[in-house]
């Protein structure tokens, strides 16, 4: 569906994107089509695979988690077998919050939350470094966050998009009628 995003599916993306939370009347009159074809629209981005989810962002601070770091993580092999045994590693502990595999000096970067240095440290001794195939750690404590704009760039994936072609045939124009997306 990528190629077939037009104007109007960029904006529900862009909206959505700011506010999971829009009914899709509000949605709807803020991109300038009537709610059915929106919720088409909706529905068929999501079926698409292009929304994956809603979620509540939660203030760490709020509830009390004091420490966010970073993990840079060395393997002693890179065999296919290897990663995914780390990756799997991973996804069994709560305190990684996001997870990357990378190309160059590091094999993987961990965004870890954690409500105290205490427990942090805990982590990185009893679990991180003692877990197989790790060879190296450095760790990364956070001062304070700069910029935080999850998703993606909207304006430049609607550029992208207009570059490829403009608007796709039989798009919905607001009245209700037509084909979804």
């Amino acid at each position: 569906m990528r190629a077939g995003l037009d104007a109007t599916d960029w904006r529900i993306l862009k909206e959505l994107q700011a506010n999971g939370r829009i009914t899709n009347v509000e949605l709807a009159r803020k991109v300038g089509i009537s709610p059915p074809p929106c919720l088409r629209r909706t529905r068929a981005l999501e079926q698409a695979g292009i929304i994956s989810g809603y979620f509540a962002l939660l203030d760490e601070k709020a509830l009390a988690f004091e420490v966010i770091a970073f993990a840079n993580v060395g393997l002693h092999s890179q065999a296919e077998p290897d990663l995914r045994a780390f990756e799997n590693r991973v996804l069994a502990w709560p305190l990684v919050r996001e997870c990357y595999m990378l190309s160059g000096e590091i094999d993987f970067i961990l965004k870890c939350v954690a409500p105290d240095l205490s427990t942090f440290q805990d982590f990185v001794i009893n679990d991180l470094t003692a877990a197989a195939n790790v060879a190296s750690v450095k760790t990364t404590l956070v001062i304070s966050r700069v910029k935080f704009e999850p998703g993606v760039p909207i304006a430049l994936g609607q550029r992208q998009s207009a570059n490829q072609g403009g608007p796709r045939k039989g798009a919905d124009r607001g009245s209700g009628a037509g084909g979804a997306p």
